[in-house]
């Protein structure tokens, strides 16, 4: 499904050149296609705006063959942000007042970096709760990625995410508990799904809150689940976005911490998704690594370019159809309202009729 580059944005020639469809605007024009317009706020740190960006771009990209896709990036200006990216920033995203003048049809919400134990403390939590709830009544439908779960759940049903005893770090099995949602049609009953977070909400505290679970694992409990109404509101606390070297580098990253003494252990690997091959290389790094501090000499350089061609990746294909029935069910939603979120043609307490049906 083609994405339309309508602005300057380098993601859009990036993803070019990786194979992806990519319309200029005139392209677009000439087809009689229906556009859907995506917001995606990206609360990201620096580091990770570029890379978070192109992830979910390449996500809804590949999804879904019923439409054209305008994305429109923007991000909350209490972030505190360098002067690289403030420049990205200004240059190619767009004003949060300016989204809201235009409309959307659906808002992804990405992840934050995190510096208090307490959301509420956030710097970002005030402007993203007026996001919240400007989306809850313009927006036919939100999805949301990890921390943004996490800060909306706290927001909408206050529902408070817990600590876990260890990170939740790896590519962890799932399956399908509710195979009768129009979400989770077509896409296999197990699914892999990639996690990096040191809090949890659980299936009790959703449940009892109205919401409905859709996807869960044993060891990383629930993936997805969905607002009371069915809908409304898409919740994931993992990373289906994550590229096959996300974690890889996550990895690379917390080793440079332990290096630095930011970090007060050698960290593990994340679970289930090294296999032997670059397990026996980085544990053989590890030691390295140890030998160089405890030398004080030369460290060694971290063995990327050993490991890329050996990375799975095993969760794309299922987060993909996930995105694709979500994009095609905000189409037909839209289609049922004539434009106009939760108005005309939907019952704003069932938009999909699966409340109805599963009755």
């Amino acid at each position: 499904m083609p994405l339309v580059a309508h602005n300057k944005l380098p993601s859009f020639q990036r993803l070019r050149s990786e194979g992806y469809r990519i319309l200029s605007p005139e392209r677009a024009r000439e087809q009689d296609i229906r556009s859907l317009h995506i917001g995606l706020l990206n609360m990201m740190p620096d580091a990770a705006l570029e890379a978070t960006e192109r992830q979910f771009f390449r996500l809804v990209g590949s999804s879904n063959p019923i439409s054209q896709f305008y994305i429109h990036p923007f991000t909350l200006d209490e972030i505190p942000r360098g002067e690289k990216a403030r420049a990205h920033i200004d240059n190619y995203y767009e004003p949060l007042d300016r989204i809201k003048l235009a409309g959307l049809d659906a808002l992804i919400i990405s992840g934050a970096n995190v510096t208090q134990p307490n959301l509420e403390a956030e710097v970002f939590w005030e402007p993203l709760q007026s996001v919240i709830d400007w989306a809850h009544e313009n927006v036919t439908s939100t999805l949301c990625s990890c921390l943004a779960t996490h800060a909306v759940l706290l927001a909408r049903h206050g529902i408070r995410r817990a600590g876990l005893d260890e990170k939740c770090w790896g590519v962890f099995d799932h399956r399908v508990v509710r195979q009768d949602h129009p979400l989770v049609q077509d896409i296999n009953t197990h699914v892999s799904v990639p996690h990096s977070r040191f809090n949890e909400v659980t299936e009790q505290q959703l449940t009892d809150n109205g919401l409905h679970v859709l996807i869960k694992g044993e060891e990383p409990g629930v993936q997805l689940a969905v607002s009371p109404d069915g809908f409304r509101t898409i919740y994931f606390q993992g990373h289906p976005e994550y590229d096959s070297i996300s974690l890889m580098k996550e990895y690379k990253r917390e080793v440079g911490n332990f290096v630095k003494g930011t970090l007060a252990h050698f960290p593990p690997m994340p679970r289930y998704y090294f296999d032997t091959y670059i397990t026996a290389i980085l544990e053989e790094y590890k030691g390295r690594v140890e030998t160089a501090l405890a030398s004080q000499s030369a460290l060694p350089v971290f063995p990327e370019k050993l490991l890329v061609n050996h990375l799975a990746n095993t969760w794309h294909d299922s987060g993909e159809a996930l995105v694709g029935n979500w994009i095609g069910l905000v189409y037909q939603v839209t289609n049922a309202e004539q434009g106009l979120p939760f108005m005309d043609g939907v019952n704003p307490d069932d938009p999909l009729g699966w409340l109805s049906a599963s009755a």
